[in-house]
């Protein structure tokens, strides 16, 4: 945690989703949207970093009215250029080993893979407002035809603390997996991908240091990049693991938490 008065963020990484954007109102408030344009046109390279795939990210880069640096998206598995909206790199890998553990241990889940750029390969249709872009209706076998970002689990129709139980102690093949603790589902990535190890690929390229480093987010997929950062902040609605693991809780995203903390040294 940061304790000097006069210290100030170079390098902001926000999540989306609880944290710049109210999932009651799908929406980010004016507030936020002001307090991230602050922070930029002050010199800190602003960050949003999501577990969202890049379709999703878009229109956020959008209404923030970002131009220049970049995003971290599919849990950093994929960072996109903000200037061109394209991605520049990307982390894979082989979905069938963990497809095989998961479909045994949680019987009836639905299986999205991310198709970068183009949408999703699901087994069933999920909510328009659970995936970003379109949906491609695939068998399990065209699932695990190729490497993949980025895998989402939905054990439909259980409740998130089943799902938290069948997944304790778990061991996915050769991947990285969180476990939402507001909706049932299990998100995988590449083994050793999470935003906070995205984001010190990115904090040692651009030559910031360490110490200069900031993070704001609310879920479980937040907790290495909360970690990560000299100052993190989790947001007032997240669930104790996420809040202990950051330096500082602010208010909720429905009360403009992070505009809160923002505010304090970009008026």
């Amino acid at each position: 945690m940061v304790s000097d008065a006069a210290w100030k963020p170079r390098l902001i990484a926000l999540d989306i989703d609880g944290t710049m954007l109210d999932p009651a109102t799908q929406a980010i408030s004016a507030a936020v949207k002001a307090a991230v344009r602050r922070a930029v046109e002050a010199g800190a390279q602003v960050v949003v970093s999501t577990g969202r795939s890049t379709l999703g990210t878009l229109p956020i880069l959008d209404g923030l009215e970002l131009t220049s640096g970049f995003a971290l998206c599919s849990n950093g598995a994929v960072r996109v250029d903000v200037a061109t909206r394209e991605p520049v790199s990307i982390e894979t890998f082989e979905p069938g080993p963990v497809l095989n553990e998961l479909t045994r241990r949680l019987p009836g889940a639905i299986f999205a893979s991310e198709d970068i750029g183009a949408g999703s390969l699901v087994t069933s249709k999920f909510p328009e407002d659970e995936l970003h872009g379109p949906q491609q209706l695939a068998t399990l076998d065209e699932l695990v035809d190729h490497p993949v970002p980025r895998l989402i689990a939905n054990w439909v129709d259980h409740e998130p603390a089943e799902l938290l139980a069948a997944m304790t102690g778990v061991q996915l093949p050769n991947c990285t997996y969180t476990v939402d603790h507001y909706e049932p589902w299990v998100t995988v990535v590449p083994e050793g991908v999470t935003k906070g190890a995205a984001l010190e690929k990115l904090r040692a390229e651009l030559g910031i240091a360490s110490e200069d480093t900031f993070a704001a987010g609310d879920g479980d997929n937040d907790i290495e990049m909360l970690r990560w950062a000299a100052h993190g902040v989790a947001m007032g609605q997240a669930v104790e693991i996420v809040r202990a693991a950051a330096d500082e809780v602010t208010g909720p995203v429905a009360e403009d938490g992070l505009a809160a903390v923002l505010d304090r040294w970009f008026r």
